[in-house]
């Protein structure tokens, strides 16, 4: 096509021409603008700006297309619009003379278009060497402490928080500029085949899976199929790839088995003189060097291993990568240990079995504290039929535990209290359902209402004391983070 592209070519992410070919795409403007370009691409038309990419989704609920207003009043350039759309209603009509510098690009489907642009993108940098992380969990956290060592040698790009989904990734590449040297991606998934797509957009040279566990076994309905989809990372592998793989897993072997390219397993081989510092991290050594990982519990330092295995590949020295983890921060809701006359600890940005479990057992295991434990725990969601199950075996484990108070929030926290016939003493004058039974004092909260965090808020206020410590750990729409801010907002303990 003749349509000029921005006053310099490599100030549009994509030419004309790429967006068509890789989207599949037809112009359905009438006459064509005389200047194509894109600096950003967004799913969200709140998250538009000026010279953006708009790609409205159809969602069970939600219809992008309504937003495409929104989008072009905030300075859209490029729209998206599904064939089918275009036909039922005529956005060129309706658009098109009142932005007549917009192109309104047709494709079949928004979110395949969105993946396809973006695979187009990602193949413009081929001296960039992309590293995939995928698992169960830890895939976040990998991300980052692999960020920090890499950024001791290479220039790094990586997809921020867990942007990390169908959307999330492809959205994510459009950062990558010509200057980085290692781009480290995580994908998660919550259906079937989303990796295997992720995979497809990305073509990662280095695979990484952190584990196989219980995260999303509601929706995909076992670990062996789990695993099946985890392993889709490597479906796009050749010699040259090369797959890390948790030596310590139960899959290892199904991981690593017909794997194109070189399989590297990691783990606790690696180091020696491992010591836990309970709230401060992990201590270890790395090739006869004493090193420090400043976030608590086995499940960081597994995924600390992961970036070790990886660093090394890339040619970092011990000296390196011991530089490296001492700038390792936690990340919101993920092991943050917030300190002042009450220590919480505030790990309620995800939670699966596997995860709970580390949680609790750290927790149980924790030494040197002042003060008593109090453990609040939510619901963990996306288990099926195996929620009830898996709820009974964290409030069965926690209230065996030497934990003084436990906080339950959520129906299935509820439902698994009833589940093992903990006797109730009655309710309480907050209307809380008190469980007695030896060991910690158990509350139950029936959901994670504003209702039921406020009455946990008033509990708190008469039992924390000066020196207590908090545990936090629910999934994310439990959004127990409020119990942070309540405890945070006012002197809430006794003296």
């Amino acid at each position: 096509m003749s349509t000029k592209q921005c006053f310099k070519q490599e100030e549009s992410l994509l030419s004309l021409d790429e967006v068509l070919l890789a989207a599949k795409g037809v112009l359905l403007n009438k006459e064509v603008p005389e200047t194509f370009c894109f600096t950003s691409v967004v799913t969200d038309s709140r998250q538009v700006s000026a010279g953006g990419l708009f790609v409205p989704l159809l969602g069970e609920k939600q219809d992008g297309h309504t937003y495409i207003p929104q989008a072009l009043e905030k300075g859209a350039t490029v729209v998206f619009v599904v064939k089918d759309k275009a036909k039922e209603t005529d956005y060129v009509s309706l658009f098109v003379k009142r932005y007549p510098t917009v192109f309104f690009v047709a494709v079949e489907n928004t979110l395949y278009a969105l993946q396809h642009i973006a695979c187009m993108y990602v193949k413009k940098f081929p001296k960039l060497i992309k590293i995939g992380i995928t698992g169960s969990s830890g895939k976040t956290t990998t991300k980052e402490i692999l960020a920090h060592l890499l950024s001791e040698k290479y220039s790094v790009i990586m997809n921020q928080g867990n942007l990390n989904s169908e959307t999330g990734l492809p959205l994510s590449v459009f950062a990558i500029r010509e200057y980085h040297e290692v781009g480290i991606f995580e994908m998660g998934m919550n259906r079937r085949g989303e990796i295997s797509e992720l995979a497809s957009v990305l073509l990662p040279d280095v695979g990484v899976i952190t584990n196989i566990g219980t995260a999303h076994i509601g929706i995909l309905g076992s670990k062996d199929t789990i695993a099946e989809e985890k392993k889709e990372i490597f479906s796009n592998f050749c010699e040259k790839n090369v797959a890390f793989i948790p030596e310590q897993d139960a899959y290892r072997n199904f991981l690593a088995q017909e794997l194109k390219g070189t399989v590297i397993f990691y783990g606790e081989s690696m180091v020696q003189h491992v010591r836990s510092l309970g709230l401060k991290g992990t201590a270890f050594s790395y090739e006869g060097i004493p090193m420090v990982l400043p976030l608590p519990g086995k499940g960081n330092f597994y995924d600390c291993l992961a970036g070790i295995a990886v660093a090394k590949s890339f040619g970092l020295t011990a000296s390196e990568i011991k530089t490296g983890l001492s700038k390792v921060t936690p990340l919101f809701g993920r092991s943050q240990v917030i300190e002042g006359a009450v220590t919480i600890i505030q790990d309620c940005y995800n939670a699966n079995p596997d995860s709970m479990d580390q949680a609790v057992t750290f927790f149980q295991e924790l030494e040197d504290v002042s003060g008593r434990k109090i453990a609040i725990l939510g619901d963990m969601l996306e288990l099926g039929s195996e929620s009830l199950e898996a709820h009974k075996k964290i409030v069965g484990q926690v209230t065996h535990s030497s934990v003084e108070y436990v906080l339950l929030v959520g129906n299935c926290m509820w439902e698994a209290c009833n589940g093992l016939h903990i006797a109730t003493c009655g309710a309480s004058e907050n209307g809380v359902d008190i469980f007695e039974k030896k060991g910690p004092k158990v509350f139950c909260f029936a959901d994670g209402s504003q209702d039921q965090i406020d009455k946990a808020t008033q509990l708190l206020r008469k039992i924390l004391k000066k020196g207590d410590v908090v545990l936090l750990k629910a999934s994310r729409s439990m959004a127990l983070e409020r119990l942070t801010t309540a405890m945070q907002g006012g002197k809430i303990w006794a003296e």
